[in-house]
């Protein structure tokens, strides 16, 4: 056997740069790289006009990017021994893999964080933000390789099964745990520099395998072999959790005594069992086990891997594969090295694995963006209802008092009418009252009682919460709290904006309109006048003996002039009606109408732009999560 070196890729880099390679230069190496790339790109607020509605997974309800996750333009360097030219670094694989359903989902999310990043806090975004600079880091890095990490817990035969599959001793085993301090990586082929160093693997950790005929099987493959996940080295565990969120994909060995582990399922398992697809779990040490115990241990680690929610890749279906084998004695070994040969020559783990993290980070965010929308309330309706807005038109103008604006309106136009169509004695009359009342009979608007005031502005208060409450019912709670805090923000200003309409929209200007009958009503009241006027004067003269004696026509004149005086007044009186009430509702209309403006500019507008915008975010969710667009 063919002794194996210490083998660090260099790719044009000094090994003091490679070893010092670690877990911040990755993150440094990262955050520069999606800066460069604006994947966080703020402001992102992009109004859509297609009118394409989604259905979220029968979720929710209501349902794409920039280029930032198109195949990289620049040229990669050229791995030790391929010449200059040949592809290598970002090859088509991964490339391809990131277009279409998985690049529409990344562009989405990245419109979901810019979308969302007034209205939720850093915390609940910091996950999707992960996705985002994990999968721009990986889409930049080679796309011929998957890395493959070994994990399990103390003893489960890690490092020889890591061994096993190198074709030589890489890593060391021993019965002092825990054996493996640090991880170690294993390249198959050149070109792996940069996804090595993006584990913060330093070069003198960096290893090859033995080349022999079973070298071309695994070709593309980078293999990590962590420490103990378990371990009570504080450090080592940390090492575990960062570089799982790296990988393409695990290989989970458990060994016949801890395969049942509380910590390995909880911790680890059961939160990554989206991640089936990229994961492997290897019953370790069947040599152990006697008859066909091996078989039932390997049912019941199926049965707890169903209990976690891991789908299991059997019968052609995608999911975990599960495996039983002996690291130490070579049984199985040959199975689980054509189990990985097809899934690295398949060159989709990387994008696999950047999908199930969507996945993951849709569910954390389902709170958020989906959670109550369709409730039994709104049924699946986002927004406010022409009913929620007309309720509120009409709170708005009971506040302004629109209906006793209305009546008043109508009491001044059969005032007015009253004194140009009655009888000039009434005229006399009333002003002559209106002479001893300092108010007069005028439409001067006074001010309101304070009662009345406070009454008024506590309508307009219940009015704005009723329609913010009703255009947040189903939302989520940051967007539904949203929505109440523009509503609020609207409704500053708001009574004292209404008060001062009922002074202007209110009050008619100038005089009131007169319909055609009018001037012959009043030609008719002064023909009546004129009448008990010649009577009265022939009378008189017939009394002082000026006039020839004659009762009958003057009487006859007086009485026509008497009694159709008031007969005209009657008649004009019911005559002014119809237009009375036209003017009283055409006066309520134009006050209602400035009510609702104002309310419309002030509240209802800046609450639209809110339902506005979680539409947006919600259909960009919808994408995220993968639904298909209808």
């Amino acid at each position: 056997m063919t002794a194996v070196t210490d083998h660090t890729e260099h790719e044009g880099r000094p090994e003091g740069a490679s070893q010092g390679t670690g877990a911040a230069g990755a993150a440094e190496d990262t955050e520069a790289a999606v800066g460069s790339e604006g994947v966080w790109d703020d402001g992102l607020i992009a109004r859509r006009g297609s009118g394409t509605r989604v259905d979220a997974a029968q979720r929710a309800g209501d349902g794409g990017g920039a280029d930032a996750y198109a195949p990289a333009e620049s040229p990669s360097v050229a791995p030790s021994g391929t010449p200059s030219g040949a592809p290598s670094g970002n090859s088509s694989g991964v490339s391809t893999a990131y277009e279409g359903p998985l690049r529409a989902r990344l562009d989405a999310l990245r419109e979901l964080v810019g979308l969302s990043r007034t209205r939720l806090d850093s915390a609940t975004l910091a996950e999707a933000g992960r996705v985002l600079d994990e999968a721009a880091a990986r889409r930049r890095l080679s796309g011929r390789h998957t890395v493959v990490a070994i994990a399990g817990a103390t003893g489960s035969g890690k490092s020889t099964l890591f061994n096993a599959l190198a074709g030589v001793t890489i890593s060391e085993t021993g019965v002092r745990r825990p054996t493996t301090a640090a991880p170690i990586g294993c390249s198959w082929t050149d070109g792996a520099a940069g996804l090595l160093d993006r584990l913060g693997i330093p070069g003198r950790l960096r290893r090859r395998p033995l080349q022999g005929p079973d070298t071309r099987a695994l070709e593309g493959l980078v293999l990590i072999d962590l420490p103990d996940h378990d371990s009570a080295v504080g450090e080592h565990r940390a090492h575990v959790d960062r570089i799982l969120g790296l990988v393409d994909a695990v290989i989970w060995v458990v060994d016949p005594e801890k395969y049942a582990d509380a910590m390995l399922h909880e911790r680890y398992l059961r939160p990554m069992a989206g991640h089936a697809e990229v994961t492997f779990v290897v019953l370790n040490q069947v040599d152990r086990l006697p008859g066909d115990a091996a078989d039932q241990v390997l049912d019941d680690l199926r049965r707890l891997l169903d209990e976690d929610g891991i789908a299991l890749g059997e019968h052609g279906e995608p999911g975990a594969i599960v495996l039983a084998l002996s690291a130490l004695t070579g049984d199985g070994i040959g199975e689980l090295r054509d189990s990985l040969g097809q899934f690295t020559k398949e060159r989709g783990a990387a994008a696999r694995r950047i999908s199930a993290d969507l996945d993951a980070a849709a569910d954390e965010l389902w709170p958020v963006y989906a959670a109550g929308a369709g409730s039994s309330r709104s049924r699946g309706r986002i927004g406010l209802s022409e009913e929620a807005r007309e309720d509120f038109a009409d709170r708005l103008a009971d506040a302004v008092g629109a209906a006793a604006a209305g009546q008043a309106a109508e009491r001044a136009w059969r005032r007015h009418a009253g004194k140009a169509c009655g009888t000039p004695w009434l005229r006399l009359w009333r002003w002559y009252e209106a002479q001893r009342s300092p108010r007069g009979v005028g439409w001067p608007v006074g001010e309101a009682p304070a009662d009345e005031e406070a009454t008024a502005r506590q309508r307009v208060e219940h009015a704005v919460r009723t329609v913010a409450d009703e255009a947040a019912c189903g939302l989520p709670q940051p967007w539904g709290q949203a929505v109440r805090e523009a509503a609020v923000r609207g409704a500053e200003g708001l009574p004292e904006a209404l008060d001062q309409l009922t002074l202007t929209a209110g009050v008619p200007e100038g005089r009131p309109p007169r319909p055609g009958w009018w001037p012959v009503a009043v030609l008719a009241q002064a023909a009546m006048t004129m009448l008990q006027v010649v009577g009265g004067l022939w009378l008189v003269a017939q009394i002082v003996g000026i006039a020839v004696p004659n009762l009958g026509v003057p009487v006859l004149l007086m009485l026509a002039g008497i009694v159709g005086g008031p007969c005209v007044e009657w008649a004009s009186r019911m005559a002014a009606r119809g237009p009375a009430r036209r003017y009283g509702a055409d006066a309520e209309r134009r006050l209602r109408e400035a009510a609702a403006g104002c309310g419309r500019a002030r509240v209802l507008d800046p609450v639209a732009a809110e339902l506005l915008r979680y539409r947006e975010v919600r259909e960009q969710y919808v994408r995220v999560t993968g639904a298909a667009v209808g």
